[in-house]
């Protein structure tokens, strides 16, 4: 039981976001005290779990450059304290039992999926500025544009309704698990340009589903992806998205040997297999 405070029960605390790192949009400033809330919360925890790798590291920098800031009292004995009670363990993902009829031969205008929250953090100007290269180039696609949305959200996606109005087959967020599920089986390529993403549900939901991913070569995409096939699906600039992303669609066929391998290596993230470490993790927590 940690010092800091005494429980009547043991304290696991597991983080899928923090506030420390969290990047922030263009008006607003960041809450320092939320961040230290974190720090004394995971140093008071018995236990401290993250959703991946890039996570834990992240965490653990941005602590570390917080307590540095402080003028007077530096308490850096707390961030080691974190990290040796700290571990990673990923969010189990729900997907179909086994796996579905992957090949996707005869699409003409290949599906491009985002499924992706409708916010800055997610960076949809740079996808949608590809978008716009492309479409210049007479490259041919569809588009999916699904994820959450909220009352508030960038401008840029109501013009892309207008810009895109020939490629989108579906705008918005769709209620039906089953119906997201259903254009995830008909999307042909997954994107992110996002520039914060701890683990990336939606991605491995969607390679899952048969999508050949393309994501930044950054934050928690180079974990989650096969290490052997980080040339073809990880992109390092604007200018090599823009490029890897015509390639896959103008040469679409050619990717179609990388579905099985893609999807199956997702299956690790299932629930049915990742229960096994939580239920591991609680047993010996409560012991």
């Amino acid at each position: 039981m940690s010092d800091f405070g005494r429980f009547q029960h043991p304290l696991l605390m597991y983080f899928h976001e923090n506030q420390l790192s969290y990047p922030l949009a263009p008006t607003q400033r960041r809450d320092f005290h939320l961040g230290f809330t974190n720090i004394i919360s995971a140093f008071a925890a018995d236990r401290v779990l993250f959703n991946s790798k890039f996570h834990l590291n992240d965490f653990m920098e941005s602590a570390s450059r917080l307590i540095k800031q402080m003028p007077d009292f530096k308490p850096g004995w707390m961030i080691r304290q974190i990290r040796e009670k700290a571990e990673v363990v990923y969010p189990g993902c729900q997907f179909a039992t086994g796996l579905m009829n992957l090949k996707k031969n005869n699409i003409i205008k290949p599906l491009i999926i985002w499924n992706h929250r409708w916010e800055y953090d997610k960076n949809p100007e740079a996808f949608f500025d590809a978008l716009d290269a492309l479409k210049e180039k007479n490259i041919s696609f569809s588009l999916a544009l699904l994820g959450e949305k909220y009352d508030i959200f960038p401008d840029i996606f109501k013009q892309a309704k207008e810009k895109f109005k020939d490629e989108i087959l579906v705008y918005g967020y769709v209620e039906s698990r089953n119906e997201y599920e259903t254009w995830l089986k008909k999307g042909a390529i997954v994107v992110s340009c996002a520039i914060q993403e701890n683990f990336g549900i939606s991605i491995v939901e969607a390679v899952r589903s048969g999508c050949i991913p393309l994501l930044p070569d950054r934050l928690s995409y180079p974990e989650i992806m096969p290490g052997p096939l980080h040339s073809k699906v990880l992109y390092q600039t604007a200018q090599d998205f823009l490029k890897k992303l015509e390639d896959m669609l103008v040469n679409y066929k050619d990717y179609l040997p990388l579905q099985k391998q893609l999807s199956s290596d997702m299956e690790h993230f299932s629930w049915e297999t990742l229960v096994k470490q939580y239920d591991s993790i609680l047993e010996d927590f409560l012991l």
